[in-house]
C-alpha cells in the first residue's frame, strides 16, 4: 500500500496517457493519489478537482482526491474572485486539502509581501473550510530567510488551528522540520532523497519520527533514481518509498503501510490502512 501525497495530474504532459499512467501506479502498488490543484494559476485550480470526478469509481485506477490552492508565483492573481472560487473550491468533498501554498524566494517575481499576504488569506480560508495546508517553500540560495518568514506564519496564523498539513517535497534542516512537526505538520519526501549528492537530507529523513512521514512524487517532476531526468509519474513513489525504508531499516512494503497510515490520520479519511 502506497500513498503518493503529492502528485501534478492536471499537468499538460499528462494530457495524451493520464489513465495509463494512473492504471501504472495501481500496478505498482499505490492505492492513492492526491492530485495538486495549482494549475498553472487560479483559473485552473478547478482542475485537480476534475480529474477526481472523472475516474471516481473506474476499475484499476487508485483512490484520487485534490486539492486546491494559489502557488506562491500565481498570488499576484490571487484577486477576491479568485479567494471566492478557492472557498467554493474547499467546500467541495473531493477537495481535502487547500495547496500547495507557502513563499518562494528562489525565483525572483512576486513580491514577498504579496506572497505573505495571500499565503495568509488562503490559510485563514482553510481554517474555515477545516482544510489542512500544503507547503510549498523554496529558500534562496544560502538564505535561510524563506524559511523563517514562513514558520513563523504558520506559528501567527495556522498553529492554533489544530489542522496540521504537510510539508511538501521537505528538504531543510531538522529543526525546520521539528518546528513544523509541532504545528501537527507531516513531512513529506519526494524523489529527490535518493538523488546521491543529497546525503544531508538522507541523514535528516533518518532522524524524523515514523509517524511524521509521507512519501510523494511531485510528479512529473523530479523523478527518483533510476530514472532520473525522465517525466515522472505516481508510481514511481515505491522507489521513494524504498529509499526511506532503507534509512529506517525497514521494507518499502512497510514504509507505504505506515506513511498510508499517516497520511489518513492527517485527512482524517476512511482508508483500510487498520490502526
Amino acid at each position: 500500500m502506497l500513498i503518493d501525497s503529492h502528485a501534478h495530474l492536471d499537468s499538460s504532459r499528462y494530457t495524451d496517457d493520464l489513465e495509463p499512467v494512473l492504471r501504472r501506479a495501481a500496478e505498482a502498488g499505490v492505492t492513492g493519489v492526491l492530485a495538486i490543484g495549482i494549475g498553472e494559476g487560479p483559473s485552473e485550480m478547478h482542475q485537480a478537482r476534475d480529474i477526481v470526478r472523472r475516474f471516481q469509481g473506474v476499475s484499476g485506477i487508485p483512490a484520487l482526491w485534490a486539492s486546491a490552492g494559489i502557488y506562491p508565483h500565481a498570488t499576484h492573481l490571487a484577486d477576491a474572485d479568485a479567494l471566492v472560487a478557492l472557498e467554493a473550491l474547499l467546500a467541495e468533498p473531493e477537495v481535502i486539502a487547500c495547496g500547495e501554498i507557502g513563499l518562494d524566494y528562489y525565483h525572483d517575481g512576486t513580491p514577498h509581501d504579496v506572497q505573505s499576504r495571500v499565503f495568509i488569506q488562503q490559510m485563514e480560508i482553510a481554517a474555515q473550510r477545516k482544510r489542512p495546508i500544503l507547503i510549498h517553500c523554496r529558500p534562496s540560495e544560502d538564505d535561510d530567510a524563506c524559511w523563517r518568514d514562513l514558520l513563523d506564519l504558520l506559528g501567527k496564523h495556522w498553529a492554533g488551528t489544530n489542522l496540521g498539513g504537510i510539508l511538501h517535497c521537505f528538504s531543510s534542516t531538522l529543526d525546520h522540520a521539528r518546528q513544523a512537526m509541532e504545528m501537527g505538520f507531516r513531512i513529506s519526501f519526494a524523489g529527490q532523497i535518493t538523488y546521491p549528492k543529497l546525503q544531508p537530507l538522507r541523514e535528516v529523513a533518518a532522524k524524523l519520527p515514523l509517524e511524521a512521514l509521507l512519501v510523494e512524487t511531485d510528479a512529473p517532476y523530479l523523478a527518483p533514481v533510476p530514472l532520473r531526468g525522465q517525466r515522472n509519474e505516481p508510481a514511481h513513489v515505491a522507489y521513494t518509498a524504498a529509499e526511506l525504508g532503507r534509512i529506517h531499516g525497514c521494507t518499502a512494503e512497510e514504509i507505504g503501510q505506515i506513511t498510508a497510515k499517516n497520511f489518513a490520520r492527517l485527512f482524517d479519511w476512511p482508508l483500510a490502512v487498520g490502526d
